[in-house]
């Protein structure tokens, strides 16, 4: 709606720059315009000119010579008398009274330059806005005695809408560039912190290998242990079944050759494995039978 509105104002105002003015309204605007160019230039005249960063020379120059005079004075006074002294105290009063007014016109000079309220930029700025006024109502005022019109009032509202649509653009580039500083400083940052985390994970993934490794290392070893041990145990129980095996077969061999009642003794050996006892890989099962004559 408000795009519609300034539409429709400058619309109105190029309808309005075609009409041309009757000679009595271009007096009338004329000395309208001749008042406002009186009214700046006064405005000018009487604006406040910032003293800062200068130096009154003048202030500066006076000060050090009557400081030097009453130096000077008071050194031939300690060797003059009373009576001489008096006849140039109404001169040294003087002369106090002067330096201590210059004095105070320098220090209340820079009291109201450091507390003017108005800066240098802000003088600066009005006395610039001023001067554009006064040249664009100059210029329409030229423009309104010659053709009886005032396009160069609408040509520099005109200009400045440009310029200040050109320095909005600049403004909204700059914000623009902002923000894009400030994110690519955090894409930073979160790189950084994602290298930090990487390499920490890098770091703990190597730890966790190593730890690995040693627990591999370690299961390897007690695993070829256990089975040298278990080796071991079955070696040892197949040696002493097979002593008992030869033990047992040679007591076979003798035993039917003793005694009158053992003609009839019948022995049995049986030999069979066994499941129950993995470290026992046979059991010995022996049986006699007695026959009496």
């Amino acid at each position: 709606a408000e795009n519609k509105v300034h539409h429709e104002t400058l619309k109105n105002t190029e309808t309005r720059e075609m009409e041309k003015l009757t000679h009595l309204e271009a007096l009338m605007f004329t000395a309208v315009l001749e008042t406002c160019v009186d009214q700046l230039s006064i405005l000018g005249y009487i604006m406040p000119v910032s003293y800062e960063g200068q130096t009154d020379l003048e202030i500066v120059e006076a000060v050090k010579e009557l400081d030097s005079n009453y130096q000077e004075s008071a050194k031939q006074g300690s060797r003059e008398t009373v009576t001489s002294m008096s006849l140039k105290s109404t001169e040294h009063k003087q002369q106090l009274g002067k330096i201590e007014e210059l004095k105070s016109t320098h220090h209340l000079s820079n009291r109201a330059v450091k507390n003017s309220a108005l800066s240098i930029e802000s003088l600066r700025k009005i006395q610039a806005d001023r001067q554009y006024a006064s040249d664009v109502i100059t210029a329409t005022l030229k423009r309104m005695q010659k053709s009886g019109t005032f396009n160069s009032l609408t040509e520099a509202n005109e200009k400045e809408e440009a310029k200040k649509s050109k320095f909005h653009d600049v403004l909204i580039r700059s914000e623009g560039k902002k923000q894009i500083k400030s994110l690519e400083k955090q894409l930073q940052d979160v790189k950084k912190q994602t290298e930090t985390e990487l390499k920490s994970r890098d770091a703990m993934i190597l730890n966790l290998k190593d730890e690995l490794q040693e627990i591999k290392a370690k299961v390897s070893m007690e695993s070829a242990y256990v089975k040298k041990s278990t080796d071991l145990q079955v070696h040892e129980t197949q040696k002493r079944c097979n002593n008992a095996e030869n033990i047992l077969d040679k007591e076979i061999q003798v035993s039917p050759s003793h005694g009158p009642y053992s003609t009839g003794r019948h022995i049995q050996l049986v030999r069979k494995e066994s499941s129950l006892a993995p470290q026992m890989p046979f059991v010995f099962s022996i049986t006699v039978t007695n026959k009496t004559i």
